[in-house]
C-alpha cells in the first residue's frame, strides 16, 4: 500500500382465550324479566349484534393461520445479486422470473405488461449505454424486495455524449402465487449526510480557501482524464465486495480525479474511504490495477464551482484556481485533483484544489491544486 501526500492523491394472533368470550349469563336474565320498549329492543338487538360480529371477527383471526410462502425470499435475493447485474448487457436478466404483468413506474415512465418492461430496458440500452453497479439486495416485506444501485448513463446519440449519473431504489413486487416479479416501483435516491475527509480553513479569500486537511485513506485506480469517469466501476466494486474478504466499506464522499503532470494526462480516480479504517484492516483489492493509498493529508487551495465538468471547463478552473493563488504569493505545486458530489436531487458542485507543499479540497464536487 503506498503512502503520498495530499498532493499526489413483521400479525401476531389474538390470544385463544378471546374464543371463550361469552355475553354475561346476568345481561341475558334482565333482558327476558324486563323486556325493553320497541324502540330500546331495536337498539338492544343492534348491539347485541354488533358484539357477535366481533366475537366472530376475533374467534377467525384466532383460526386463521398466515398464508404459507411456496418459495424462499433470500433465494429470490441471490437470485436479483446474479440477474440484475446483466440488466444491460448482451445476456440480458431473465424473462421468466417476471410476470407476464409487470406493474414498472418510475419518475417519467410506466408500463403495466412485460414486454413494456422488457422494451424500457432495451431502449435506455440503446439510448444511453448504462453502466450499472447494483450495491445490494434485501427483502423489505412479506412480498417485497429492495434493490440500491447506481446508473452511469451517457445519452449515445449526441456526438459530445453527455454523462449523466443516477442513483436510487427499486422496489421489486413478488406474486405470492407464483413466485415471480409483478412489480418494479424505481425511486430516485437522494444522497444522504455521507462522511468526508477532515479539513480545517486557514484562509478564505474572494475566489478560493486554504484548507489544512487530515490524513485519509483512498481506493484507486487509472483513469483517462479529469472530467471522466474511467475506472470508477472498479474502485466502486472495490468498496461493493470485490476484495478479498468481500467486505462491504460504507459508501463516502467524494470522488476524486487527480493530475500529477503539468499536462494534466497522468489522471487516478479515487475513493475516499472511512476514516475509522486503518490500512492494515482494510481488504485486498482482488484486481491488481486498483490500489490502496494513504494520503498524508496538507495545505489545499480550493475553488467551488457548479456545473458539468467537462473538460474545458475543469482545465479553465485549474487554471483559474491556479492564477489566483500565484496572485497571492503561494507556489503551486504540478497537476490538481478535481473531488465531485453528484447528488441528482441537486445542481452537480465541484471544487478545484492546487497546493505548495500542500493540497487543496473541498465537500461538494470541486477541483483543487498543490500549494
Amino acid at each position: 500500500m503506498a503512502t503520498s501526500n495530499l498532493s499526489h492523491q413483521t400479525s401476531r394472533p389474538f390470544p385463544t382465550v378471546c374464543v371463550s368470550i361469552r355475553p354475561p349469563s346476568s345481561a341475558v336474565s334482565l333482558r327476558r324479566q324486563l323486556p325493553p320498549p320497541p324502540k330500546s329492543r331495536k337498539r338492544a338487538l343492534k348491539a347485541e349484534t354488533t358484539n357477535r360480529f366481533k366475537w366472530a371477527i376475533q374467534l377467525c383471526l384466532v383460526e386463521q393461520s398466515p398464508p404459507k410462502s411456496t418459495f424462499d425470499m433470500q433465494q429470490l435475493v441471490g437470485f436479483l445479486y446474479d440477474d440484475l447485474i446483466h440488466l444491460f448487457d448482451d445476456q440480458g436478466i431473465d424473462k421468466t422470473a417476471y410476470d407476464e404483468r409487470v406493474f414498472f413506474r418510475d419518475p417519467i415512465t410506466k408500463h403495466d405488461t412485460l414486454s413494456g418492461y422488457l422494451f424500457n430496458i432495451a431502449l435506455l440500452k440503446t439510448l444511453f449505454g448504462p453502466q450499472f453497479q447494483l450495491h445490494w439486495v434485501k427483502p423489505t416485506g412479506p412480498y417485497e424486495v429492495t434493490t440500491r444501485w447506481t446508473m452511469v448513463m451517457k445519452f449515445v446519440l449526441l456526438p459530445w455524449k453527455p454523462e449523466l449519473v443516477f442513483t436510487g431504489t427499486s422496489v421489486m413486487g413478488v406474486n405470492p402465487e407464483n413466485g415471480k416479479f409483478c412489480s418494479h416501483v424505481l425511486r430516485i435516491y437522494k444522497t444522504p449526510e455521507l462522511e468526508s475527509p477532515k479539513y480545517q480553513v486557514l484562509r478564505r479569500t474572494a475566489n478560493y480557501e486554504v484548507r489544512q486537511y487530515d490524513p485519509f485513506i483512498v481506493v484507486e485506480t487509472n483513469g483517462d482524464k479529469l472530467s471522466g469517469s474511467t475506472g470508477f466501476n472498479d474502485v466502486a466494486g472495490y468498496i461493493f465486495g470485490k476484495n478479498s474478504t468481500t467486505e462491504k466499506i460504507p459508501m463516502t464522499t467524494p470522488v476524486f480525479t487527480q493530475a500529477n503532470d503539468a499536462d494534466l494526462s497522468k489522471v487516478s480516480i479515487q475513493i475516499v474511504l472511512p476514516l475509522d479504517k486503518e490500512t492494515e484492516s482494510l481488504p485486498n483489492p482482488n484486481q491488481e490495477t486498483v490500489r490502496l493509498r494513504k494520503v498524508e493529508g496538507g495545505i489545499a487551495a480550493v475553488m467551488k464551482f457548479s456545473g458539468k465538468p467537462t473538460e474545458d471547463i475543469v482545465r479553465e478552473k485549474e487554471k483559474t484556481l491556479r492564477s489566483n493563488i500565484i496572485k497571492d504569493g503561494l507556489k503551486p505545486q504540478l497537476g490538481c485533483l478535481l473531488a465531485r458530489y453528484n447528488d441528482p436531487g441537486r445542481t452537480w458542485t465541484f471544487i478545484m484544489i492546487l497546493c505548495q507543499e500542500h493540497e487543496l479540497m473541498r465537500n461538494e464536487g470541486h477541483m483543487r491544486i498543490g500549494v
